[in-house]
Parts: C-alpha cells; sequence; structure tokens
C-alpha cells in the first residue's frame, strides 16, 4: 500500500527557503509520477508541479524558477525545494504518487511565509 508522508513545512520569511519531503511505504516499482498540490485558505487545490518515473518534470507557471522538484533513485521520496517564498506560497502541501491507475495523497505539510 503507498502511502505518502509529508515533513519539512514551516514557517519562513518572504525571500527565504524550505524543502518539503515526501516519503512513501509500499510498493513503488509501478509507479508513473510523483508531485506536489498545495491549498491556501478559502481557495481550491491547485497543482504546483510533477516529476515522472523518467525524470521529466512540469511546473505551475507561479513556481518556475523558483522551485525544484526531484526524486531518489528509489522513487519511494519526492522533494521539493522552495526558494525565493513569497506570502502568496502559503498554504498546505500536500505530495501525490500516482500508481497503478491510482493515485496515492499524504495528508499535507503546513507552509507559511511572513511579510
Amino acid at each position: 500500500q503507498v502511502q505518502p508522508v509529508e515533513s519539512g513545512g514551516g514557517l519562513v520569511q518572504a525571500g527565504g527557503s524550505l524543502r518539503l519531503s515526501c516519503a512513501t511505504s509500499g510498493s513503488t516499482t509501478s509507479i508513473n509520477t510523483m508531485g506536489w498540490y498545495r491549498q491556501a485558505p478559502g481557495k481550491q487545490r491547485e497543482f504546483v508541479a510533477f516529476i515522472t518515473s523518467g525524470g521529466s518534470t512540469n511546473y505551475a507557471d507561479s513556481v518556475k524558477c523558483r522551485f525544484t522538484i526531484s526524486t531518489n533513485n528509489a522513487k519511494n521520496m519526492v522533494y521539493l525545494q522552495m526558494n525565493s517564498l513569497k506570502p502568496e506560497d502559503t498554504g498546505v502541501y500536500y505530495c501525490y504518487f500516482f500508481n497503478r491507475g491510482d493515485t496515492y495523497w499524504g495528508r499535507g505539510t503546513q507552509v507559511t511565509v511572513s511579510s
């Protein structure tokens, strides 16, 4: 059973950096895509970034050139390096793993960027 768990959130000043991590248990040999979404207070969950098992990446326009997504060789970890953070990056960040046609979500980690 794939069960993602996020870590690394916290409070940071604008312009600062955070690195989020997401670890999953269970078989990862069939994982195709991993990524991150976020949800700000009062808003819908929105796409942030994804990475495929082949290493291709895609980012939301709002985070391009500031955030970097990566994974490890075992494909059981996904990371999100966030630089030059802005107050509008505040929200709960959720990671996901897409495995055998199903999407598995973590419970989220809070990121708060103060101005």
